[in-house]
């Protein structure tokens, strides 16, 4: 291949290698000597630098040549936008070797060496009673999430199954409806309220995650908090949804 000068400082190439199934897009300078070129393939493909054979083929994949001359300058060869430059691994590794995460040895320490060092996350939130080692604070928190719990069971004991119901979410028009469900669920904490909707604009067709808290058909249920929702004599209203 003739090798001829160029003058544009850089080119943005595509790197393949004989050891991966991938392609990565890089930008060099045409600066860098072939030897010099090498050493940044290493990062991008894993092959050593003494063992890589290059090879030059065109924005149509059509092979131009072999970049063979260590001392050579990129840009002295024919390289350009879109061009792929493929490298050839010479040192006997197999393709897909070094894609193969599970072959890569994982440094492991057990949770006594961890609670030993000085220098660790854990360490530094013990010292400073910060997160879960923050005792006072766990404490509060617990306190607040068994108010609230206390809280919610007293509202939710006012809202019986059966009853006709108008639920005020912030952000959100009322929606009237039928209460379906009161009590505990598995998919959050704290009690809900199972309601049917009159028109279909829930979420749900009464279950969550697998598991069936009431009856109703899809769209038409949701489950809200107790704060939310107030029983009573509400009529159903006509939302004109099935109106064309």
């Amino acid at each position: 291949m003739e090798v001829t000068g160029l003058s544009a400082p850089t080119v943005t190439v595509f790197i393949s290698s004989s050891l991966n199934s991938f392609r990565s897009q890089k930008r060099y300078s045409r600066s860098l000597t072939i030897a010099e070129f090498k050493d940044k393939l290493q990062l991008v493909v894993g092959s050593p630098a003494s063992c890589m054979e290059l090879e030059l083929y065109g924005p149509d994949d059509k092979f131009y040549g072999k970049l063979d001359q260590n001392d050579a300058l990129l840009g002295s060869y024919p390289v350009d936008d879109g061009c792929r430059i493929h490298v050839i691994d010479q040192s006997g590794a197999r393709l897909g070797e070094y894609e193969d995460i599970s072959k890569v040895e994982k440094y492991e320490i057990s949770r006594e060496a961890y609670d030993q060092r000085q220098n660790s996350v854990r360490s530094f939130l013990k010292r400073n009673k910060l997160g879960r080692y923050n005792e006072e604070e766990r404490a509060q928190r617990e306190a607040e999430s068994s108010q609230r719990l206390i809280e919610e069971e007293a509202q939710a004991s006012a809202i019986p199954v059966g009853s006709r119901c108008e639920v005020r979410a912030p952000g959100q028009p009322p929606r009237r409806g039928t209460v379906m469900y009161v009590g505990l669920t598995d998919f959050k904490p704290g009690y809900w309220i199972g309601v049917r909707y009159d028109e279909p604009l829930g979420k749900n067709d009464g279950s969550v995650n697998g598991k069936r808290y009431f009856e109703c058909q899809a769209k038409y249920g949701a489950f809200v908090k107790p704060s939310v929702v107030t029983v009573g004599d509400f009529p159903e209203e006509d939302y004109g949804l099935d109106e064309m």
